[in-house]
């Protein structure tokens, strides 16, 4: 039996990757209105559905990719400043 599609598992689509993070947490919001609206048919909700798994994998790599890239600012006990890979979990 074959497994299901997920949005790791499936490639995101060309179209959301050029979205800042910001634009597709917009979008995956009006999905998710649309959603609990109801007011869509089922081939059109499985559609936006799709997309909405597409679009919050794309929010997941940014904040991934955004999170890599926080330092923090430290000093040593003879008072010099450098940065460290902050340790935000």
């Amino acid at each position: 039996m074959a497994k299901p599609a997920t949005a790791k598992s499936t490639q995101i689509p060309a179209d959301i990757k050029k979205l800042s993070f910001e634009a597709a947490l917009e979008s995956l919001e009006e999905i998710v209105e649309q959603l609990e609206g109801g007011d869509v048919s089922l081939e059109e909700s499985i559609d936006i559905y799709s997309r909405g798994t597409h679009l919050k994998a794309h929010c997941e790599q940014k904040l991934h990719a955004a999170r890599e890239k926080v330092d923090r600012i430290v000093t040593d006990g003879g008072g010099e400043v450098s940065t460290e890979p902050a340790d935000l979990d």
